[in-house]
C-alpha cells in the first residue's frame, strides 16, 4: 500500500510537528507533502528533504516568516498537491491539510490538532491580537476569513475518518464540521523528563510567547505576589512587551535547550499555565517530572490535569484568579509519584499503538 502523509507547513516545531514525527516513524517509506518547509526544521525532525514534496508556496520569498500574509492562497496550494497515486493519505492538520483532494478509491485519515483557530474558535481574538479589528483592515480580514470558513466547511467531507487530539477538539469537529471523531492524545516524550521529588521554591511557565498563551496574565499575577518567584522559559513576539512588565521576582530566560527546560520543570514547585490550548504538551511534561500544574480550566488541560491530585484549576482567565490559585496551591500537598504516573498516560508508545490499531481497523495494513 502506497502512503502519503500531509502536514500544513513545517517551520516552527510544536505539538503538531511531534505528532507528524511519530506518524512518519510508523511509515518511513511514505512520501511527505507540505505547503512549505524550513530545512533546519526538517533536520530537527530527522526527515530527509528528498522525501518531501512541496506546493508552489515553497518558492515564495520569505514565506517561512510571512506565511500568515498568504492565508488566502493556501486552499489553492493544498489542492495543488497531487496525491492520486497513493492508496492512503494521512493528513496532520491544524489549518488546511485536511482539505487535500483524494479519490473514491483512496482512504483519507485526518488527524485534527484543531479546526483552524483563526477562522472559528478564536476569530475575534485573532483580529484583536493582530490589530485587524478596526477600519478597512477589519473589512478585508472579515471578507478573507469568511471565504476561508466557507472552504473549510466545504472540505469537511474530504477525510473518510477523523482523529481528534483531545475531547475538546472532538467537540469542535462535531460543532463546525458535523463529524464524529476518535480521540487519540498527542505523544509526549515522557522518558526525556525525570521524576524529581524534591522541589525548589519557584514557579515556572514556559512556551511560545504569543498573545493567546496569556503569559502576561501570569506576570501580572506574580507582580501582586512579590514574595513568590517565577521563571519564564520561551521566546516569541510577546517577549519585548513582557520584559517591560516583569518585576524583581520574575526571571525571563528566553529560549532554552530541551534538557535545560526539563531541569527547570523538575525543580519547580509548580507549572503555571494560563492558555486555552487544544491539548497542551507542556503541562504533561511538567507532570512527567512530578511537578503539579496550576492551569486555566479550559481546553486540553481539563483532560490532562486531575484536580487535587496532579494540580488545580483557576476558572477565569484573569490575574486575580491565578493569585487565588497560587495561594490555594500552597495549602495543598501533592504526590510527585502519582503526578508522574498520570503523565505516563500520554507516552509516545501509547500514541503509536493507538494509531497503528486504528489504521489497521480501517485498511488492509498490518504492522
Amino acid at each position: 500500500m502506497k502512503i502519503a502523509i500531509v502536514h500544513d507547513w513545517i517551520v516552527t516545531l510544536g505539538g503538531a510537528e511531534r505528532v507528524l514525527k511519530e506518524i512518519y516513524s510508523l511509515f518511513p517509506e511514505a512520501d511527505l507533502f507540505t505547503l512549505f518547509y524550513k530545512k533546519s526544521s526538517l533536520n530537527e525532525l530527522g526527515i530527509n528533504p528528498q522525501k518531501v514534496k512541496v506546493s508552489f508556496m515553497q518558492k515564495i520569498p520569505f514565506v517561512e516568516k510571512k506565511y500568515r500574509c498568504y492565508l488566502p492562497i493556501m486552499p489553492y496550494a493544498v489542492e495543488s498537491l497531487k496525491l492520486s497515486d497513493y492508496d492512503m493519505v494521512i493528513s496532520s492538520s491544524h489549518a488546511f491539510a485536511k482539505g487535500v483532494l483524494t479519490g473514491s478509491n483512496q482512504i483519507h485519515i485526518s488527524y485534527i490538532h484543531t479546526p483552524m483557530r483563526y477562522a472559528w474558535e478564536m476569530y475575534y481574538k485573532y483580529l484583536k491580537d493582530f490589530r485587524l479589528d478596526r477600519g478597512i483592515r477589519r473589512f478585508f480580514a472579515g471578507y478573507i476569513f469568511n471565504k476561508i470558513r466557507i472552504w473549510d466547511l466545504a472540505t469537511s467531507n474530504r477525510p473518510d475518518y477523523y482523529i481528534a487530539n483531545s475531547q475538546c477538539v472532538a467537540k469542535r469537529i462535531k460543532k463546525f464540521y458535523g463529524k464524529d471523531s476518535l480521540v487519540i492524545y498527542p505523544p509526549v516524550e515522557i522518558e526525556s523528563f525525570k521524576l524529581r521529588k524534591e522541589k525548589e521554591n519557584f514557579y515556572i511557565t514556559a512556551g511560545r510567547l504569543v498573545p493567546y498563551k496569556r503569559t502576561d496574565l501570569i506576570v501580572t499575577a506574580f507582580s501582586k505576589m512579590p514574595d513568590k518567584y517565577l521563571v519564564i522559559i520561551g521566546d516569541g513576539p510577546e517577549l519585548k512587551r513582557i520584559k517591560y512588565m516583569v518585576g524583581k521576582n520574575v526571571e525571563i530566560l528566553g529560549h532554552m535547550p530541551k534538557d535545560t527546560l526539563a531541569d527547570y520543570l523538575s525543580r519547580a514547585k509548580a507549572f503555571v499555565f494560563a492558555a486555552e490550548e487544544d491539548f497542551g504538551i507542556l503541562p504533561v511534561e511538567a507532570q512527567a517530572c512530578g511537578t503539579p500544574v496550576i492551569a486555566y480550566a479550559r481546553g486540553g488541560a481539563r483532560e490532562t490535569v486531575i484536580e487535587g491530585k496532579t494540580g488545580l484549576y483557576f476558572m477565569e482567565q484573569h490575574a486575580d484568579a491565578i493569585v487565588d490559585a497560587v495561594y490555594r496551591f500552597e495549602k495543598m500537598d501533592f504526590n510527585p509519584v502519582e503526578i508522574r504516573k498520570n503523565a505516563e498516560r500520554f507516552s509516545c508508545e501509547r500514541f503509536r499503538s493507538q494509531i497503528r490499531e486504528f489504521i489497521a481497523s480501517v485498511s488492509t495494513i498490518t504492522f
